[in-house]
This record gives C-alpha cells, structure tokens and sequence, in this order.
C-alpha cells in the first residue's frame, strides 16, 4: 500500500517524481542522491528505487538505467507528497480577474476561462458550456406578429437573452400575450429552466382535463417558448496544439488517439459530466479516467456555477509529466473567480 512508505521513500519517490517533470529524462540513483539530499549510500538509492519498482510506482524505459514514474508514483506524489502553493502569480492573477469580468455574458465568460486556462498553464484548457436549461428563468416576453406566430424573448441568468419564433394554436391578442407573459413570470421567474419544464408540463395535463381554457393556453405558451432548449452538451478546448511542443515520437502516436477522442466529444464530455458531481479539484491521471487514450495525459478539473447551482466544469489537460503544484492552484482558482463573475 501507498501510505506504508517510509520517509526516506517517500522523499526519494517526490525528488524522482519532480526532476522527471522538470527535466522529462529517466532519473538516475546518483542524480536522486545529490537532489534529495539524504545522507545515504548509493547502494541504499540503488535499493529503495527498486523497491519502489516492484511496488509499482517507478518503471525503467527501455533499456535506460533510470527511472520514471507510473501513474501509480503520479497519483501518490499527487495526493501524498504534493505540496500545493494557494498563492498564485500575481499577474497570472491580474489576467483572470480582468478576462473573467462579471460584466461580460456567459458565452465570453467561457470561451476567455478556457483561453486563460491554457495560456497560463502552457496546456490545453477546456470548459462545458451550460445548458440552458440549468440556469433560471428571469423573464419571458410574447410579441404577437403575423397570423398564429409570436416572438418569445426569454431572459437567462440575469445576462442571457434568447430570441425565437412559435407557432401557437390560435390567434393571440397583444393584451392576451402581455397577461400570460406576466402570470407566467410572477409564479416561474428565479427557478430553473428544466424545473420551469416539467411544472408546466405537469400543469398543462391537469388544465386541460379541468377544461381550464385561459390557464390551458397560458401554459400552453409557456410550453412552446421552453421546447427544445435543451441543447447537446458542448466544451470548449483551446489549446490543443500546445500538448505537441516536447513530445516524442511515441507521444505523437498517442496524440493522434486523444485528438480523435476530443473530435468525437462524447467520451470527454462524459468525463467531464462525473467531474460536475465532484467538489473542488479532481484530478485523473493516466488510464484512470477509464480510457487507454488518455495514459500518457492526465486531467485536472473543477466544477463551476453562479452561486446557486453547478453550471458546467473547466479543467486542463496535459502530460501526466505536467507541473501539478502550479496547474492544480490555477484550475481552482479559475474555477472559483468564473463563479464569481457568474454569480455576479
């Protein structure tokens, strides 16, 4: 087991873990003798990497007489040894309070996170974009056009303005469209739009079999101006083309299959959807996102919202060789500061 190290393990285990993402080379007995600085023989080095082997947590590349980390020597360097700064570079914070801006609508607020994230990590940053139907409600509007047509205008989240044209059953007069629109606002507005769905629908039944003609077509209305908002999933990756700069041949194989696994969005994205349930930071390396595709990679990835509800996740993908103390502190303030501006 991971936490039966000892001490003099674990140090050796966090030097090799460090100088192999510092430097991306197999890590010598000699070279983690001089940078952990223990006062040990180099036959003791030589056994404890060994050991640290046959337990899982180092393997040997080919023929090279050093070492390098399993996912298994990541995840207990990650969760064990991993000593996370909270301080963020101060102008790498500057960025990310000036393009996460609460004056900006939702689109830009995420399409500017997932830019930031991998501008200032040096890897591919990506973020869900919310379902509409996750965010309330604030205030539908009904403009009555030609014949049985009439615009919906439907304000999302304070910022959000959506527009479209319905077909309704009959003819509505502008007097009759303004009640609906307010009846339908004083007893809905705040609530979510998939919640709004379902009470209408519920409603819509009980109306109709009371013979409830004005309630009927009130909701009938209210029905016709939520359907189909509930768009596919979709993320946003930018980025991508940073995860070629260092890699090997055999690393290039493996990007051909995680970019086909991106293309494709549906295996990410239901990735990303555990990640939505998760609170805080949840980082998998390696294959333990449960895809061969992403070995050589790992994920880091917080959920984020608008203070009442989760709306989606942002995180970063990159080598498992990537820099966790300062990649884990960015996704999570990135995570908290898009709250913020939501909630805003």
């Amino acid at each position: 087991m991971a936490h039966d190290l000892t001490d003099r393990a674990g140090t050796l285990l966090r030097t090799l873990v460090a100088l192999h993402i510092r430097d991306g080379s197999p890590v010598g007995s000699q070279t983690l003798r001089q940078e952990a600085g223990l006062s040990v023989s180099p036959a003791t080095v030589r056994n404890a990497m060994s050991d640290l082997e046959e337990r899982g947590f180092l393997h040997s590349p080919h023929t090279s007489a050093g070492r390098v980390p399993t996912d298994l020597g990541y995840r207990f360097f990650v969760d064990s040894l991993l000593q996370v700064t909270d301080n963020l570079d101060s102008s790498a914070f500057d960025v990310l309070r000036q393009e996460l801006n609460p004056d900006r609508n939702t689109a830009d607020l995420v399409q500017a996170a997932s830019t930031m994230l991998s501008s200032i990590t040096s890897q591919a940053g990506v973020v869900t974009v919310p379902r509409p139907t996750r965010q309330p409600l604030r205030q539908v509007q009904f403009l009555p056009l030609s014949g049985d047509r009439v615009l919906v205008i439907l304000v999302i989240n304070q910022r959000e303005v959506q527009n479209r044209i319905i077909h309704t059953r009959r003819v509505f007069s502008d007097k009759e469209l303004r009640a609906a629109a307010a009846q339908i606002n004083e007893r809905f507005a705040g609530r979510a739009l998939a919640e709004v769905q379902e009470q209408v629908d519920r409603e819509l039944l009980a109306a109709q079999s009371t013979i409830d003609d004005y309630l009927a077509a009130t909701l009938d209305l209210a029905q016709r101006a939520l359907a189909d908002e509930e768009n596919p999933s979709e993320y946003l990756i930018v980025g991508e083309s940073r995860l070629f700069e260092g890699a090997s041949p055999e690393e290039l194989q493996r990007l051909k299959e995680l970019f086909a696994m991106l293309e494709s969005k549906q295996d990410l994205l239901h990735l990303l959807e555990r990640c939505s349930e998760a609170d805080g930071v949840k980082i998998f390396i390696g294959e333990e996102a449960g895809s061969q595709i992403l070995g050589d990679y790992s994920l880091i990835t917080a959920p984020y919202g608008d203070g009442a509800r989760t709306l989606g996740v942002l995180g970063v993908i990159g080598p498992t060789r990537m820099a966790y103390d300062r990649v884990i502190p960015i996704v999570d303030v990135t995570s908290r500061m898009l709250s913020a501006a939501l909630a805003g």
